[in-house]
């Protein structure tokens, strides 16, 4: 298969990511397919993706035209047989658990085309940690997207078993959907720049959590001297404190390290509070009109 052979993609998890990549596939011209077993999460991607594209029109990153086509390019089916049927490639963004992936990935290779290529948007797994269950560890790797808002940045980290043709294929696809791929030569957790911004979170849960400074501050000090719009915590509700609890704790139940630990308990407040960031316009902040995004945020007293 070559990039004129991909015609549909078919995004398995229909959450904050999986809406999220569904849109430049969309407006790339590709038919698009959201399976989740959930027919509200499905509800809630049709909705949450006019107001993402209703942002790119604002910007005029795109025009109205674009934006009515690209949703009507999309659709939505709780049905994996439906779902499976005729795609080309697969990319999966479902929550970070190993033996759920695992379960999709044999699931899907039995309704799938034999030339389907699958990718994972894990954001802190390695694909060799799932590849072998995929029954087609040939046609996998890793290819993991940041918010749409603010990137067109995307990892590809194939595995050790990934036949080079998979590699090259993906990549044509990301540059012919408008992002910019970050090529890996072997696997790291958390890619290039989730590895770097995972290192900031530990730093900044563990200062919460030991009650050195505030959230507020922690931020303030991030944004007041790297003259950054947001700060890790800030960052945290854009991504989901949900979804940073699971990984934060991923973590620190393999390690066993004692601040991890720490670090997990302190993100599972928020969580148990329904705080679960930007989604729900309640996370560390308030949305829509968070405190630091006001004016006097880094402002000092005079």
């Amino acid at each position: 298969m070559n990039i004129n052979d991909i015609k549909k993609v078919l995004i398995i998890g229909g959450g904050t990511m999986g809406t999220q990549i569904s849109i430049p596939c969309a407006l790339s011209g590709y038919s698009v397919v959201i399976y989740d077993i959930k027919e509200e999460v499905l509800q809630k991607s049709l909705r949450t993706i006019p107001k993402f594209l209703a942002g790119f029109v604002a910007f005029k990153k795109i025009t109205q035209e674009e934006a009515d086509a690209a949703v009507a390019r999309i659709s939505i089916t709780t049905n994996p047989e439906e779902a499976a049927r005729e795609a080309d490639i697969v990319s999966e963004s479902v929550p970070e658990d190993p033996e759920l992936k695992k379960k999709i990935f044999s699931q899907f290779n039995r309704l799938c085309p034999e030339r389907t290529i699958f990718t994972t948007n894990t954001s802190t797994l390695l694909p060799s940690m799932i590849a072998a269950d995929t029954g087609r560890p040939e046609k996998f790797l890793a290819y993991h997207f940041h918010d749409i808002r603010m990137t067109n940045v995307v990892d590809i980290m194939p595995h050790p078993g990934t036949a080079p043709e998979t590699v090259a294929l993906v990549r044509a696809f990301a540059e012919k959907t408008g992002q910019l791929p970050i090529m890996l030569t072997k696997e790291n957790h958390g890619y290039v720049f989730n590895a770097m911004i995972s290192a900031l979170f530990f730093a900044a849960q563990t200062l919460a959590s030991r009650e050195v400074a505030s959230v507020e501050d922690i931020d303030r000090a991030w944004m007041g001297v790297t003259h950054m719009l947001m700060g890790p915590f800030a960052i945290m509700d854009s991504i989901g404190t949900d979804t940073v609890y699971h990984i934060t704790n991923y973590w620190a139940q393999r390690t066993k390290d004692k601040q991890s630990i720490q670090n997990a308990e302190f993100m599972k407040k928020y969580v148990d509070e329904g705080r679960l960031g930007q989604k729900v316009k309640k996370g560390f902040y308030d949305y829509p009109n968070p405190a630091f995004s006001k004016p006097d945020f880094l402002k000092g007293a005079r």
